[in-house]
């Protein structure tokens, strides 16, 4: 399934960025959280478990709300109006707590050696990995989309 190409126009990416990642994000993670905690339990002390994985997810998941919550609520509303005096401020939170995401996704592929399945991985371990690499990039295409291309626009040119 590939994600179909966001729009030119930034107060329409704000809109494309909220019905195509946030909403995708907060139906994955929790799903995530669920299915790691599954594996860790059954697979407790197997070679290549994904200890604390889950613990990591479920952080994300707050972290990642009070995120998109900040964008939905502060920062899109404000791009959607043609921008604001020191709208630079709120975009720099943005930029910080992208690279705090960006930490938690190498923990993530720490923890799991890069996604890599040990030999004879059972289907929900399977299926943890498949959706954990979705997630991921899926999570990489939204923050280089805002970091690279929207909030630029919105940035004074550097002296």
């Amino acid at each position: 399934m590939t994600t179909p190409q966001p729009p030119a126009d930034p107060a329409e990416m704000t809109t494309f960025i909220e019905t195509q990642y946030h909403a995708a994000h907060r139906a994955q993670l929790p799903e995530l959280a669920e299915l790691s905690a599954k594996v860790e339990r059954v697979h407790a002390g197997a070679p290549g478990v994904p200890a604390g994985l889950a613990e990591v997810l479920g952080h994300m998941i707050g972290a990642l709300e009070v995120h998109m919550k900040k964008e939905e609520l502060i920062l899109f509303p404000a791009i959607r109006k043609g921008g604001m005096p020191g709208i630079e401020n709120p975009i720099a939170v943005m930029r910080a707590d992208h690279d705090d995401h960006e930490e938690e996704v190498s923990r993530i592929r720490a923890l799991t050696d890069d996604l890599t399945l040990p030999e004879g991985a059972c289907r929900s371990w399977t299926e943890l990995y498949r959706g954990l690499e979705h997630f991921l990039n899926e999570l990489d295409a939204h923050i280089r989309l805002e970091n690279d291309v929207l909030f630029p626009q919105f940035e004074p040119a550097s002296a």
